[in-house]
């Protein structure tokens, strides 16, 4: 007898995650050397600080200048961070973030060619599972024309590589979003797709009912972490977070606050996260050099995560175009972080 969409779809997850779907995922800001490269040892430094709260990885998400990153770029990023996977044994997603489907659709086929060669594995899912991958996020191809029918079959042709997929909603860059009906048509006729994100705050699939076929629900908007989980009647199952970055264990023990039925002290550490995170935002989004407020923002808060006291003093961090974040706000990132009780006594990186 032929299992049901939601029997084949659970039946990958446990696959490719194990018995359990971690409920706080991360989409990792990139870390540079001056040659404009990843920084390897700075990326491993920053990723152990994570685990202990973190059950998965996006990379390379918005947070991670994907949208941004040259093919060779990302294939630089991709083989320090598959090699992390490997050391720190987690979870990774591959963000495929391309503004049309042939850009797509080329991209995993790349991927796919190097997770294969690195595994020895002919097999694309044998090569994924080997390679610690659980699969592909992909946002609808960009444009504000685009109607429901065309990001449905440009969707469609992602989803029909028979691939375990991760749909993603990011109107901020792609200028549409997926209506709740073509999410609930897609989930229902494809049981390789198992995830879906949504950082567009307005939330209309998940409020829709959009959980239902055993699809697992990610909210990715920050502010009101806590209020949008099952726990507190919300609709979504986890979260993948940018403030992931610098508020691990922070956003975890926010979830097992809720896991064990203390709302109020749930809800009182939300706020203070939401407070924080908001005016960090705020310091960048006037930025005239800034391009991503995500990675900015989390680079910010980072900094002081990453030395402590000594960040006043420390390099600025850079973003991917090469500059350097200003000093000025390097120090108004400390004084809201030391307002709200968030600076950390000593930094995880020392170089």
């Amino acid at each position: 007898m032929q299992k049901s969409v939601f029997e084949q779809r659970q039946a990958m997850i446990r696959r490719l995650i194990g018995p359990r779907m971690p409920r706080l995922w991360c989409p990792p800001i990139t870390h540079y050397l001056p040659s404009g490269m990843p920084d390897a040892a700075r990326q491993a430094a920053h990723w152990r600080t994570m685990m202990p709260y973190v059950g998965g990885f996006l990379v390379p998400g918005s947070t991670g200048d994907g949208w941004r990153m040259t093919e060779p770029e990302i294939d630089v990023l991709l083989d320090v961070t598959l090699d992390l996977a490997a050391l720190l044994d987690t979870r990774l997603l591959i963000g495929v973030l391309r503004e049309d489907v042939a850009a797509m659709l080329e991209t995993i086929t790349r991927v796919l060619i190097r997770l294969k060669a690195r595994t020895g594995a002919d097999d694309a899912l044998t090569a994924l599972i080997q390679a610690r991958v659980c699969g592909f996020t992909v946002c609808p191809p960009c444009g504000a024309d685009l109607t429901q029918a065309q990001i449905k079959a440009d969707l469609e042709a992602v989803l029909d590589l028979d691939l375990p997929v991760a749909l993603y909603q990011l109107p901020q860059v792609t200028q549409n979003e997926m209506s709740p009906e073509l999410v609930f048509d897609l989930a229902a006729r494809y049981p390789n797709f198992f995830m879906f994100k949504d950082t567009s705050g307005a939330d209309r699939v998940a409020s829709a009912g959009g959980g239902q076929g055993g699809l697992f629900l990610m909210r990715g908007a920050e502010g009101d972490y806590a209020r949008w989980l099952l726990e507190a009647d919300g609709p979504y199952h986890g979260l993948l977070l940018s403030s992931a970055n610098c508020f691990p264990a922070r956003l975890g023990e926010m979830i097992t606050l809720l896991e064990s039925g203390m709302r109020t002290e749930a809800q009182a550490l939300s706020n203070k996260l939401k407070r924080a995170v908001s005016a960090v935002f705020a310091l960048v989004s006037d930025w005239p050099y800034g391009s991503n407020s995500f990675a900015e923002a989390n680079k910010l808060m980072d900094h002081w995560m990453a030395y402590g006291p000594d960040a006043r003093v420390a390099e600025p961090p850079m973003i991917h175009s090469g500059l350097r974040l200003p000093v000025a706000m390097i120090a108004a990132t400390g004084e809201i972080l030391d307002s709200f009780g968030l600076l950390p006594k000593v930094g995880y990186w020392k170089n």
